[in-house]
């Protein structure tokens, strides 16, 4: 376990495995509250007004756009969970650990809060400044979780690069943060409700 001190703040890398509910929702909430602020800085250094993102087109093709690329990569994720040993899929234990005891509502909040801060970040900030290529490679570095193993890692890249791809066509944000928001809630309320029963 590696240890970095600052002061009186100690951070250290943690096995999944040490953290209790509370330290994970801290982190969760905290991590998301860096992505929205570094989000908004980087908009304000590229001179675009935030607020202006999350206009909501007056076409309602956005939403085919976020649910149609939320049930393909849905099938695919379904055909790679039958075809690939589920130890290369597994990201230590945090989706299970997240997800398993949380109340529905709770889902619906992570799942929504997730989505608005990672998309107004990596869409709606950083792709503006390096496309979604570059974009979707940050993205899969931050989801060191799945690292270990590089099917996971390859699908997060892949599932960014169609998140990036549906902004553009779609020309807004509020495609790829549905289509996030879906895959996030319907695969906790999967996790949730298959480990219960």
């Amino acid at each position: 376990m590696k240890k970095f001190k600052f002061g009186k703040i100690e951070i250290r890398t943690v096995d999944p495995r040490q953290l209790n509910d509370r330290l994970l929702l801290i982190n969760l909430y905290i991590t998301q509250g860096l992505t929205l602020f570094i989000g908004l800085v980087i908009l304000l250094f590229q001179k675009r007004n935030p607020i202006s993102l999350f206009h909501f087109p007056k076409s309602v093709e956005f939403l085919y756009w976020g649910v149609g690329l939320a049930v393909v990569m849905f099938v695919i994720d379904l055909l790679l969970s039958k075809f690939i040993a589920e130890d290369s899929l597994d990201d230590g234990g945090i989706n299970v650990m997240l997800f398993r005891k949380r109340p529905i509502w709770h889902i619906f909040v992570i799942s929504a809060v997730v989505a608005i801060c990672e998309e107004l970040l990596f869409r709606g900030a950083i792709q503006h400044g390096i496309g979604p290529y570059w974009t979707s490679i940050l993205f899969a570095v931050i989801h060191i979780r799945y690292l270990k193993h590089w099917i996971p890692t390859g699908w997060v890249f892949a599932s960014s690069y169609g998140l990036g791809y549906i902004y553009i066509l779609s020309g807004s944000l509020w495609a790829p943060i549905i289509c996030h928001f879906l895959i996030d809630f319907i695969s906790g309320l999967v996790i949730k409700f298959r480990r219960e029963s």
